[in-house]
């Protein structure tokens, strides 16, 4: 069963020091990268959603597409999706794929194919590989619905860019891992990989901001 609700700034303190710990290399990162929160998204066919209508775009982008979602859904549900024609659906801004994908999450749903109540009672694996039965939803979509809507400890999705480019920076490495070598070089950070996933993104943000110096 996954946790009700996200760690608490208490869990994730504790959480940084066993990664740091377990990984010297990542010992070096953890001492000077700012306390950060995390990340939460509404569970279910919503949260699912945004993260498909975020997927590939700015966050500018994002934020002003979502906002006509929901004005021209009214409710955020699968009938809604499901009563428009597509040409009403790429009006608030999604691409003709992102209609297509929509259409699919809330069929899932409607179907049972995508049970979500049922989905925070299967182990990380499990759940992911339900979330990518659907179509449109790739690994980093299911794997990061799974941290943030769900507040799973876990999981970790190596496909994603900043986070190669900060384990670059805790290796010390030339160039960025590719997604087999950051899930790879993941394994390490057990049973705390998402949480080192957000300190990852932390640090990241912190150096291109200049809170930190970089690495």
């Amino acid at each position: 069963m996954t946790p009700e609700a996200p760690p608490t700034p208490e869990q994730i303190r504790a959480a940084r020091a066993q990664l740091a710990a377990l990984d010297p290399a990542i010992a070096a990162i953890e001492a000077v990268t700012p306390e950060f929160q995390w990340r939460i998204r509404d569970r279910g066919f919503a949260g699912l959603l945004k993260l498909m209508v975020e997927q590939q775009v700015s966050l500018a982008s994002a934020a002003a597409i979502w906002a006509r979602v929901e004005a021209g859904l009214g409710e955020v549900s699968p009938a809604a999706v499901l009563a428009l024609e597509s040409a009403d659906l790429q009006a608030f801004g999604l691409s003709r794929p992102k209609v297509r994908y929509a259409r699919a999450i809330a069929q899932a749903h409607v179907s049972g194919l995508c049970d979500f109540d049922a989905l925070r009672h299967k182990g990380d694996d499990e759940a992911a590989a339900a979330l990518m039965a659907i179509t449109g939803i790739g690994r980093w979509t299911a794997e990061t619905y799974l941290m943030f809507c769900e507040g799973r400890l876990d999981v970790f999705p190596g496909g994603d860019v900043a986070l190669q480019e900060a384990m670059r920076w805790v290796d010390g490495a030339e160039v960025r891992p590719s997604e087999k070598q950051a899930y790879a070089r993941a394994q390490a950070w057990k049973p705390y990989r998402a949480v080192a996933a957000h300190l990852l993104w932390r640090c990241y943000g912190a150096v291109k901001k200049g809170e930190i110096p970089p690495f």
